[in-house]
């Protein structure tokens, strides 16, 4: 790729996570390797089984092991989610330093950042030195104000009406 860029998608809205993976085809259908780094999420979900069929030009990487969500979390489940956190985003430097991949996807990143596992300074410093011909995606709520600044593209992604406020349930295939 001749120029990345930085792509944010945000918002209270479903559909992030999906819209960075279908970006990512979408560049793999175009010839780029694309790598995606997954934070906060260590369950089954369908984006997990597609990528799996798109090896070895579409990776999905993870660094977590499986436990809850992070509010239900003690301090020591928290510190040793921040240190797993942080085995990822060493691999994120790592990855952009060898340049090897054309696209990097970092989902949830955004709640990495809410939730104070990684320093906001320390995102942006990456991402104003990535190698100029790798694209970024990043995906979560409530995006700071320093990557907003950093990014080309923002994308947010309203709930206008949603299954749960009916009561339904999260779907397996269309949720997760």
């Amino acid at each position: 790729m001749e120029k990345g860029l930085i792509q944010v998608y945000t918002g209270e809205g479903k559909g992030k996570t999906t819209a960075a993976v279908g970006q990512g085809i979408r560049a793999l259908g175009r010839g780029n390797r694309v790598y995606m780094v997954q934070f906060l999420k260590s369950g089954p979900s369908g984006e997990l089984e597609i990528i799996k069929r798109l090896e070895p030009d579409f990776k999905l990487f993870r660094f977590e092991k499986q436990r809850g969500f992070v509010w239900t979390l003690n301090e020591e489940q928290r510190e040793e989610l921040k240190g797993e956190i942080r085995k990822g985003f060493e691999f994120i430097k790592m990855v952009l330093n060898n340049k090897e991949c054309d696209v990097l996807i970092i989902d949830e990143i955004m709640g990495v950042l809410s939730n104070k596992f990684l320093d906001v300074n320390e995102v942006v410093g990456v991402l104003k030195n990535k190698p100029e011909s790798i694209e970024i995606i990043m995906t979560g709520r409530n995006v700071p104000e320093e990557i907003a600044e950093a990014a080309d593209y923002i994308s947010d992604i309203k709930c206008v009406k949603h299954p749960l406020q009916k009561g339904i349930p999260a779907r397996e295939g269309i949720e997760f």
